[in-house]
């Protein structure tokens, strides 16, 4: 009986050690970046939770045909040193990271030189290099549904159709208030680009983050009293610069903001203060009656699951969060379709799906986001994808719509991109992709 007892224990131990053991637990990992402390927080910390509260719901729905996510948040306050940490304390965990959301431009910046050495895909939704769309030269990139290129484009287009047309928009002033940052620079290039073709004034103010400090700023605009004023801050930046444009009578109606710079806590201590301020959408807005709204709601918060406080779910920034962890996934689901169903992917395999995105309307509506998202679809040679926006306003109370969809002017982006791209890889040295590797 004792024999047959130690045998038994062995047998255990044997199976215990077995490697089919370990293939049984198909845990797919992804690190989380995410800042819910520090100035940017009240942006941060909505974001992150609809970014992990998808994560919950997919698992509870059954997983990536049967492959459970894993993930782990390390906070980086938004900043670039804390954000490169963080990126190099996880990306070999739990087997390796599958992709990464940097949620910062300055931090995907310094991530890019690193990402194709360490074959980990980087997922910008709607930020981070607007040149990376090229997927020719940034192969492991991909700043889906909008860059900051595009975003300016829709905005100067927009309001050049509001003028009677974009040749009305000779003469006339833009200025950028901008965050002194990565970020805030980024679509420059395309305004300098667009204001020598349409004929406008740019005037550039920088605003050193986090931006609770514009009275000068503002006393400028007052004095040059500009015809539209474009905003592109992030977190106490923005509230502040609408309470700034009340103190000196700038008209709300005539600012926008990029998408980064719409969401409720921008303008909730503004209130009525900031009615009629503008924003572009990254396609969605607050979106409380969307059926993804609901499925978390019922799926994760119901089950005493969720992240944060359900209230805040359908807001802005935790439906971008939604979307953002949505698209990753879908990135895993499209590299299970060739590589493997129910297989854990490798960041290789995960960077193929994200570079063959095909999500039609038809699964986004099955996935939940019907008349939240409008379809996406990538290549080899282009990383961003299908880029949609709008525009919606502050009442006062709540965002609404007001424009049909817009998309950039690709013929004028893509010169850009590619001019860019072209010589960061002459920079790096790094010779364009060939059509096998394309294919590959």
């Amino acid at each position: 009986m004792k024999a047959k007892l130690i045998a038994l224990v062995a047998a255990l131990a044997a199976s215990a050690l077995s490697p089919c053991v370990f293939a049984q637990a198909k845990e797919q990992f992804i690190p989380v970046l995410s800042y819910r402390t520090g100035p940017y927080a009240p942006n941060g910390v909505p974001f992150a939770n609809g970014y992990v509260d998808y994560l919950k719901y997919i698992n509870a729905k059954g997983g990536l045909n049967g492959v459970k996510i894993i993930y782990e948040e390390c906070d980086t306050s938004y900043a670039t040193d804390k954000g490169v940490e963080c990126y190099e304390r996880l990306k070999g965990k739990n087997g390796g990271a599958s992709l990464v959301e940097p949620l910062s431009t300055g931090i995907t910046f310094a991530l890019t030189d690193k990402a194709p050495g360490d074959k980990i895909p980087i997922i910008t939704t709607g930020y981070g290099r607007s040149d990376s769309a090229d997927g020719t030269v940034f192969k492991w990139n991909f700043p889906l549904l909008g860059t900051y290129w595009s975003a300016a484009d829709m905005l100067v287009n927009y309001i050049g159709k509001k003028e009677g047309g974009s040749a009305k928009l000779k003469g006339k002033k833009i200025t950028l208030v901008y965050a002194d940052h990565p970020y805030g620079k980024e679509p420059i290039p395309y305004l300098q680009e667009a204001s020598k073709m349409y004929g406008y004034e740019l005037q550039l103010l920088p605003v050193v983050l986090p931006g609770i400090e514009q009275k000068s700023t503002w006393l400028q605009i007052r004095q040059t009293r500009p015809d539209y004023v474009f905003l592109w801050g992030w977190g106490v930046m923005n509230s502040t610069a609408l309470k700034e444009a009340v103190a000196t009578g700038f008209p709300r109606e005539k600012m926008y903001g990029v998408w980064w710079a719409g969401a409720e806590p921008d303008v909730r201590d503004v209130g009525e203060g900031a009615k009629g301020y503008n924003a572009l959408t990254l396609q969605h807005g607050a979106e409380p009656n969307a059926k993804i709204t609901k499925d978390i709601l019922a799926v994760v918060h119901g089950k005493g699951n969720g992240t944060g406080p359900k209230e805040e779910v359908g807001s802005v920034l935790y439906t971008r969060g939604l979307i953002a962890s949505m698209l990753a996934t879908e990135g895993i689901r499209r590299a299970q379709d060739r590589f493997g169903k129910g297989k854990v992917m490798t960041g290789e395999q995960v960077r193929w799906g994200l570079e063959n995105l095909a999500l039609d309307q038809k699964k986004l509506d099955a996935l939940g986001f019907a008349g939240v998202m409008r379809p996406i679809s990538t290549s080899c040679v282009d990383h961003r994808g299908d880029s949609w926006a709008r525009i919606h306003t502050w009442d006062g109370a709540k965002w609404n719509f007001t424009s049909g969809w817009m998309q950039p002017d690709d013929a004028v982006i893509k010169p850009l991109v590619r001019a860019s791209a072209s010589k960061y890889a002459a920079e790096k040295k790094l010779a364009p992709r060939s059509a096998e590797d394309c294919e590959a």
